[in-house]
């Protein structure tokens, strides 16, 4: 099949282009050009690449006609951020496409009611970006199951691999976090250090995105969590990374508002973010209709990411 990819050269990209060359398909990677994929593999010489920059031409009302014009079988969005913007294509792609894929997010639930949360649960998400994401797949699926329109949801976790700082034990991205760690310092975490993440590597969003591709009959008008099969609390996490570099994690805990002047406040309303959520979803689903469970662990996901910062200077032993 045809498969155009928006958004092609990031995290899940990095990993999704190349699962669907080798699948066979043909592929067309969007993207505004501006950077390369965090891996590098031979099967971008085999796609066809095109620029675009969604923004300005969301604004001038052509986007859609563009992805339109590839006459792809399949569009697979990753970058889609407000319900217009989303609206727009799928009313532009209506009658054109065998299946749409959207990429979400978890941070379309709010604080939990239940853990593991399931995707049937009511959405009540706290930020602008979660808004936005929960109301394109109330638009989505509403489209799937009134009109037929072939719409399925990934909701991704903490994205995680080599190539990038993932969220940290301390719930922002300084990569501070994890030097402190290495030397065996002190490290502060908010409150009781009990609340938690949920990360899941790349390579398994890339995996569950061609697992409902390859089942359409068990995903269109569906969505799906894309997250480890655990969440780690931030306390758990940080003992962890210490235990990689031989060394036994020596943490403190403050309150919120006192540990909140430790840091800047770029880094504390990351972190708020992350513990106010504190996500723990269910991967239930996903096995139970795709078949699809996650390859890797939380900790074996951070671990490659750590890794990679280490090799890159960024973690020093």
């Amino acid at each position: 099949m045809r498969v155009a990819v928006i958004g092609a050269s990031g995290h899940i990209g990095t990993y999704l282009i190349p699962r669907l060359v080798d699948g066979g398909h043909d592929v067309v990677a969007v993207s505004r050009g501006k950077r390369e994929p965090y891996t590098p593999h031979g099967a971008w010489q085999r796609v066809t690449q095109v620029t675009a920059d969604r923004d300005a031409e969301d604004a001038d009302g052509t986007f859609g006609r563009r992805i339109v014009e590839l006459e792809a079988d399949v569009v697979i969005d990753l970058i889609s951020f407000t319900e217009t913007s989303a609206r727009d294509l799928a009313a532009a792609l209506t009658g054109r496409v065998r299946q749409f894929l959207h990429c979400g997010t978890i941070w379309t639930h709010g604080p939990s009611s239940r853990v593991p949360t399931t995707e049937d649960m009511p959405k009540r998400p706290l930020g602008e970006y979660g808004k936005q994401k929960a109301a394109i797949e109330a638009h989505l699926l509403q489209r799937a199951h009134r009109d037929g329109f072939p719409a399925t949801i990934i909701h991704p976790g903490h994205i995680t691999g080599p190539g990038w700082v993932p969220v940290n034990p301390a719930g922002n991205v300084d990569p501070a976090v994890f030097q402190t760690l290495a030397d065996g310092g002190e490290l502060a975490l908010p409150n009781f250090g009990m609340e938690t993440v949920q990360h899941v590597h790349a390579d398994d969003v890339a995996r569950l995105f061609v697992d409902a591709m390859a089942n359409p009959s068990a995903s269109v008008g569906e969505s799906f969590h894309s997250v480890a099969t655990s969440a780690l609390t931030l306390r758990g996490y940080a003992e962890a990374v210490a235990g990689w570099f031989g060394q036994e994690a020596r943490l403190t805990f403050l309150p919120w508002e006192r540990w909140r002047e430790t840091v800047s406040e770029r880094d504390a309303q990351i972190t708020l973010d992350h513990i106010s959520y504190s996500p723990h979803c269910s991967m239930e689903k996903a096995e139970r209709l795709l078949g699809h469970r996650p390859r890797y662990t939380p900790l074996e996901a951070i671990s490659e990411a750590v890794d990679w910062l280490v090799r890159a200077g960024t973690i020093t032993r």
